[in-house]
């Protein structure tokens, strides 16, 4: 079999998503020629693949891309779905060119630009924009395959709802954002068992009249756009922080969790005789696992020397020592707000002026 000759694109994004979408409406503006490629054969099924009870902790008047605001609602938060739904309208509005179905698995230079390789596609670029999030592969410890062959275990990024689970007590082990409403959601059916501290937790409801007319436009108008940035020194020592312990609790508070009864114990050290075990050195006699221990980055598939084993190094999304290389969606890319739309949007803005430039 004789390899077809790759098709040549400008600018081709790899990942369909927010931040995918969000580079693609400024390169339109922009004029700038581009392909948006994309694992999954819908757009919004990233989101649509989350745990049933997901909703967004900003309100919707928070979550539009540039260009269409969400619908709804102001003061309601969207559910995973509603965000799926959002964004495939929001390619169709825009006419984005997409293909779906292609999982990216190779990058490499080819001469003063990129060769790309998805399954039996092959694309030559000008530019590459990696619009892929922080969160890529699911982390798991490495005593997780020690447990007894019988208790049902499942990262975050599988669980969906109960229905999934044996009859008995239920560990989920991470105490961010996801253990602790993925505990609000099994407990009603489960004996439930929290494991782990969490770092903190916002002290205000987020849809109480206190947060929508105070706390959320100064934390996502302000402290998480124009504060928080790898700009300010403030910013500069957060970002390590976060990256490293994650979020603090937004909608759920510890005495919640005490409240629906949740039994709250310390950190998973290990396993014996098939049980899971605290750092306390208890055992935990349960009959499913839910590991809400996080997510890491995967660059492996990319064939650059100044690649490393963590994320291209750039500023704002620009990664000056790979020309034509961009990245947009990684977690605190400029600001705390990359993690949120209407943040996502500004870092695709800042890295479309940048191609438009370099395309001039």
């Amino acid at each position: 079999m004789v390899d077809r000759e790759p098709e040549q694109v400008g600018t081709l994004v790899v990942g369909g998503g927010q931040a995918g979408l969000a580079v693609g409406y400024h390169l339109t503006r922009r004029g700038v020629p581009f392909l948006i490629v994309d694992a999954n054969e819908r757009i919004g099924d990233a989101w649509r693949n989350r745990w049933d009870s997901l909703r967004l902790f900003t309100p919707a008047r928070y979550d539009g891309l540039t260009g269409m605001p969400f619908p709804g609602a102001g003061r309601s938060f969207p559910a995973k779905d509603d965000v799926a739904d959002y964004l495939e309208a929001y390619a169709e509005r825009f006419r984005l060119p997409i293909r779906g179905g292609l999982r990216v698995d190779a990058l490499a230079r080819d001469g003063g630009g990129y060769r790309v390789s998805a399954g039996d596609e092959r694309f030559g670029a000008d530019n590459v924009v990696i619009a892929l999030s922080s969160f890529q592969v699911p982390k798991v410890p490495p005593f997780a395959s020690e447990l007894d062959p019988s208790i049902v275990q499942m990262h975050s990024s599988t669980y969906r709802n109960p229905s999934q689970l044996r009859d008995g007590a239920v560990l989920v082990v991470g105490v961010g954002n996801s253990g602790g409403e993925i505990s609000l959601d099994v407990v009603g059916s489960h004996r439930t068992v929290l494991a782990g501290t969490e770092v903190g937790h916002v002290p205000v409801r987020i849809d109480g009249v206190v947060a929508r007319t105070v706390v959320m436009p100064l934390l996502f108008r302000v402290v998480a756009q124009h504060v928080l940035t790898v700009d300010t020194p403030v910013g500069r020592r957060m970002r390590p922080k976060l990256l490293a312990h994650g979020a603090p609790l937004v909608r759920v508070k510890p005495k919640d969790l005490v409240a629906a009864g949740v039994v709250r114990v310390p950190r998973i050290g290990g396993v014996r005789d098939g049980l899971p075990v605290t750092t306390e050195g208890r055992a935990l006699d349960v009959e499913n696992v839910i590991w809400c221990t996080g997510f890491r980055t995967d660059f492996s598939w990319i064939d650059l020397p100044t690649i490393g084993d963590g994320e291209p190094l750039h500023h704002r999304g620009v990664v000056a020592d790979e020309p034509g290389l961009y990245v947009v969606g990684l977690f605190f890319l400029y600001a705390m707000s990359s993690g949120f739309l209407p943040g996502v949007a500004r870092d695709a803005a800042y890295v479309a002026d940048a191609i438009a430039a370099r395309s001039d």
